[in-house]
């Protein structure tokens, strides 16, 4: 098998293709004392000549992408998936906190694109189009993220912090969130709805999570946060 590396705040561990790599609460990779994160989250593995990733939690769920953020994949307890990018991003929420690591192989097999254009009405990311207060929202909700130097962990702000960062009402806030919701959910992204129409009680963090790891915002983005105008106003 081929090394496998894993990054997590500034540190590196080697992944032993010989047995499985624990990452949560306790393990190879200690996240945090979080106790809302599962002792044993996720696990590293080798098998059929390939390096696994396999959420082996019961409640919480992951968001995996390439470098690009052409590629994302939600995976829920349970599931697996093979590790074929070179590097790989996983994200994920415990809590109101949000964690994030790096994972990297030596062997690449697979290449992504990602296709994006911008314009003054707003920037757009094949298949998702956000309007400017929709961006805006996103991003004061990333904010945290963004501004970290390397993976590791942040809050996500309520969305009454949120919504006092961008200067709007809440009415104005939970307007724009549930139509950013809306938007990605139509396009098949998963774990922003509750079920039988219910939006998700978690929604925020995995906003950010889907936004972060396909690059739909990025900290260039984050001067936009303190530009002048009305961001409210904005559709």
């Amino acid at each position: 098998m081929t090394p496998l590396k894993v990054e997590f705040c500034g540190e590196w561990y080697d992944v032993d293709p010989g047995r499985p790599f624990g990452i949560g609460r306790e393990g190879d990779l200690v996240i945090d004392d979080n106790p809302y994160l599962h002792r044993t989250f996720l696990t590293l593995s080798a098998e059929h000549g390939l390096w696994w990733l396999h959420n082996v939690g019961q409640l919480l769920s992951a968001t995996v992408a390439d470098t690009a953020g052409g590629v994302q994949a939600w995976l829920a307890p349970g599931a697996r998936l093979p590790i074929v990018f070179q590097t790989m991003h996983v994200m994920f929420s415990a809590g109101s906190t949000t964690y994030d690591f790096s994972i990297h192989a030596e062997t690449d097999y697979y290449a992504s694109s990602l296709s994006h254009s911008a314009s003054d009405a707003g920037t757009t990311i094949m298949p998702v189009t956000l309007t400017t207060g929709q961006r805006l929202l996103v991003l004061a909700l990333a904010e945290p993220i963004l501004l970290q130097h390397s993976a590791g962990r942040a809050t996500v702000p309520t969305s009454a912090d949120a919504a006092a960062r961008l200067g709007w009402s809440m009415t104005t806030f939970n307007r724009k969130l549930d139509n950013v919701c809306e938007k990605l959910d139509r396009i098949g992204v998963q774990g922003l709805r509750g079920g039988r129409g219910k939006l998700a009680t978690n929604r925020r963090a995995r906003l950010v999570e889907y936004a972060v790891a396909t690059r739909l915002v990025s900290a260039e983005d984050l001067p936009m946060l303190d530009s002048e105008g009305d961001a409210g106003d904005a559709s």
